[in-house]
């Protein structure tokens, strides 16, 4: 069967493949879901559309999906997210795959098109785009779709507040809210992989730099651990007074964006929201300071300021753009703005992305196999689901543990009892 198709070159599939393959040694939750799936297809001709970052662990997924008897398609979710050999290797495997690494934003929402016009009856979703795009210009699909997933706490935002302007059409499950999710792929992996993508893309050392976060959702908390695990003062900047505390707490300073931005050296934002660094901020930074950002877009860093303000750009390394100030300041951009962890590195450990992409796929099975639609609005990942990716985790790990006694769930269970 001929399939379409737009990568950057398809010479780059068998390297794809090895680096799939070894992936894929990392994710022994999706392997059990592959293996079952395999035998049992329970989404045998569900066409899906994937809106996902194009890397390794994704590819892992969309064949335990084609496995699973779907009819899947797969876009990028970020122009710089592109693994080029991981995308023409699954065109190979079948899966029509539209993802160039550095797509420009014209061909960016040509292959955005591409996933939403295959009249998809289950979308999957990192950043909303593709649901968004639906509800937009597409409304003629939403009586064939049975339902979506979201992969991110970006994504999450935007269908909260789709849902608040009440214009939600077709129910959306968080896989991002699961514990099995934001727990690990956002904390640990989003640590590791952003200090790997600013350490590869400059070869800084950690150890006595101050580093400042912006934000201390689950995503934040990992990069300040890691961070201060290397040896760097960190600085936590929020606006949600609990979150502040709770950063205190962990032993981080905390203080206003305008007053850390006379003292950082490296900036990271994970916050989710537009404009985080501003004007403000650029005007008072030390010279030599570097920028970047590991929330889903990049605005959270407002480049076009930066462009306005530099007499002189240069890429100085591969991601690393040197905007030198009217003053002489100069300031470092990594990226282009865009998720450091991709643009410069490999993204999150496979290990992580296996809890993560289990959940996608069982709760793609699940509302597949729904007797009765969900509502349209966000929907939790349903309890036993997430706790199922737990136990599949820990047993790949070799780690066991306790379960209540007959007389313990008995006592909890009780409110008559006391002493």
């Amino acid at each position: 069967m001929v399939i379409s198709y737009d990568v950057k070159d398809m010479a780059l599939a068998a390297e794809g493949r090895i680096r799939i393959e070894w992936a894929y040694r990392e994710m022994p939750v999706l392997k059990q879901i592959r293996e079952r799936f395999i035998k049992e297809k329970p989404l045998k001709s569900v066409r899906m559309s994937a809106c996902l970052h194009v890397t390794t662990e994704t590819a892992n997924l969309m064949l335990t999906l084609k496995d699973g008897g779907a009819d899947v398609v797969l876009c990028a979710s970020n122009p710089l997210s592109t693994q080029d050999d991981v995308a023409a290797a699954l065109v190979e495997y079948g899966i029509p795959t539209y993802a160039i690494k550095g797509e420009d934003n014209e061909t960016y929402y040509k292959h955005l098109l591409a996933a939403v016009e295959y009249g998809p009856q289950v979308t999957m979703d990192d950043g909303c785009d593709v649901v968004a795009t639906i509800h937009k210009d597409y409304q003629n699909l939403i009586p064939n779709i049975i339902g979506g997933m979201e992969e991110t706490t970006t994504g999450c935002i935007r269908l909260n507040s789709m849902q608040a302007d009440g214009v939600l059409k077709y129910p959306v499950i968080a896989v991002n809210d699961a514990n099995t999710k934001h727990f690990f792929d956002n904390r640990y992996g989003t640590g590791q992989s952003t200090l790997d993508g600013i350490t590869r893309a400059t070869n800084v050392l950690w150890a006595g730099k101050k580093v400042v976060v912006c934000g201390y959702g689950w995503c934040g908390r990992g990069v300040a651990m890691r961070a201060s695990g290397l040896g760097s003062h960190v600085i936590v900047v929020e606006v949600d007074p609990l979150r502040a505390l709770e950063a205190v707490m962990d032993g981080y300073w905390v203080m206003p964006l305008v007053e850390a931005s006379k003292i950082g050296d490296i900036f990271i934002t994970v916050t989710g929201d537009i404009n985080v660094l501003d004007e403000p901020h650029f005007a008072v930074m030390k010279d030599g300071v570097i920028l970047a950002n590991s929330g889903h877009f990049n605005n959270e860093i407002k480049i076009p300021v930066l462009e306005k303000q530099a007499k002189q750009k240069r890429r100085l390394r591969q991601f690393v753009d040197d905007y030198e100030l009217a003053d002489g300041r100069h300031i470092f951009l990594l990226g282009e703005g865009r998720l450091v962890n991709l643009a410069a590195a490999e993204g999150h450990p496979a290990s992580v992305m296996d809890m993560s992409f289990a959940n996608q796929a069982l709760c793609s099975e699940y509302m597949v196999k729904l007797n009765k639609p969900l509502s349209p609005e966000l929907h939790q990942v349903p309890i036993e689901i997430d706790n199922e990716v737990a136990r599949l985790k820990l047993a790949s790990m070799g780690v066991a543990i306790d379960t209540l006694t007959d007389e313990q769930r008995k006592y909890l269970a009780s409110w008559e009892s006391g002493t």
